[in-house]
């Protein structure tokens, strides 16, 4: 065995010793069981329009970009899709990445560098973390939600430029960022404030447009917004949201965007035929929230604020017991553990869905309630 092996072996005897073991488990296209671990929270990734989009997608552009955005990989699709994100939204203008990671690398390592301050919110999502490391800019993590701890950490800048760096809904606790407060925040001290609504596109907001433009801050310059379009709208990729300058500078130095290959044409068509659905019924993320909170009170734990309940659990191994459990009754639900989790506090995750019939939804709470009310 060579040392390389003999290391592998021993980090995976460690993670098994805590519960802490992962594993690939791949789905079948079909399958009998109610899925409340994935993230297409509003039902309209596997909708005929989405589906009938990304396949003419394919057969018009063919398999993929073919090429970075700044070679061939720009196609009028693209060009489509970031004007209807940027007008539901309200920014001036968007562009869209592969994935919502690349999306938050790209903007923020743009956007700092070994002269600027990055705060950060110590829930903030591995993206961000990973973008704040890469940009070499000196990091300040503050406790969770804390508009104080920001104001003290910006106020220790001196003369370099400071980014403060949130979700709008917190991807584990399912919580919502002090908005107001952070914004006023940066107003003070001139920074740039970076949410990421990945969790808050199509689930809060007025028919779904984030929080960002719900507290009236969408045109605001000092304010950039970033997203996936593998949740509310059940495709794949990322976008980041802001003014002109902003996308003009991102096209030109980030190189996260810069060097990867462009968003494949069938998750582009598909995540705008969803955004134009969700345009059609703003009606869908009332019911996230209307199920949400009645499943919450029956679990005895908190609203959230967003789409997913978590549930906390006392080890990795019942947080995995509980999963195994509801699976047998036909219920797959996510399961948190150390790392994934900011407070090391094991969790099942369950994603409220609002693309389920009544009946179904009603099936799955009934299962929750008898497996992981009792937990």
């Amino acid at each position: 065995m060579t040392g390389w092996e003999a290391w592998f072996a021993e980090q995976r005897a460690a993670r098994e010793a805590a519960g802490l073991q992962r594993v690939l488990r791949p789905r079948p296209a079909a399958e009998d069981v109610l899925d409340l671990a994935g993230n297409d929270y509003l039902g309209l990734g596997g909708s005929p329009e989405v589906r009938r989009a990304a396949v003419e997608a394919v057969r018009e552009w063919g398999a993929g970009a073919g090429a970075s955005r700044l070679v061939t990989g720009s196609t009028e699709l693209h060009a489509e899709l970031e004007r209807e994100l940027a007008g539901f939204t309200g920014r001036e203008a968007a562009l869209v990445c592969s994935t919502g990671y690349h999306a938050n690398l790209s903007a923020v390592t743009a956007l700092a560098d070994k002269d600027a301050l990055i705060v950060s919110d110590a829930h903030a999502h591995a993206s961000l973390i990973d973008a704040a490391r890469l940009s070499r800019a000196a990091i300040e993590v503050v406790p969770h939600n804390d508009v104080a701890a920001v104001r003290a950490a910006l106020a220790g800048a001196g003369g370099r430029r400071a980014l403060v760096l949130t979700e709008s809904i917190f991807s584990v606790l399912g919580d919502a960022a002090p908005l107001a407060g952070l914004f006023a925040a940066c107003a003070e001290r001139d920074a740039l404030l970076l949410v990421d609504e990945a969790h808050g596109l199509g689930v809060v907001g007025a028919g779904g447009r984030g929080l960002v433009r719900a507290g009236g801050w969408a045109r605001h310059p000092n304010v950039v917004v970033t997203a996936t379009l593998s949740k509310s709208l059940g495709a794949m990729g990322g976008v980041v949201l802001g003014s002109a300058a902003l996308i003009d500078h991102l096209v030109n130095r980030a190189r996260p965007f810069i060097f990867d290959t462009g968003l494949a044409p069938a998750p582009a068509a598909g995540a705008l035929a969803a955004l134009r659905l969700l345009r059609a019924q703003p009606e869908l993320p009332a019911r996230i929230h209307r199920r949400g909170a009645a499943l919450a009170d029956r679990l005895g734990v908190p609203r959230s604020a967003g789409a997913v309940l978590s549930v906390p659990m006392v080890s990795p191994r019942a947080a995995l017991a509980a999963q195994g459990e509801l699976a047998a009754a036909g219920v797959r639900v996510g399961c948190f553990r150390p790392p994934s989790v900011p407070d090391r506090i094991s969790r099942l995750r369950i994603t409220v869905r609002a693309g389920l019939d009544e009946r179904r939804w009603s099936v799955a709470a009934e299962v929750l309630a008898g497996i992981a009310g009792a937990s």
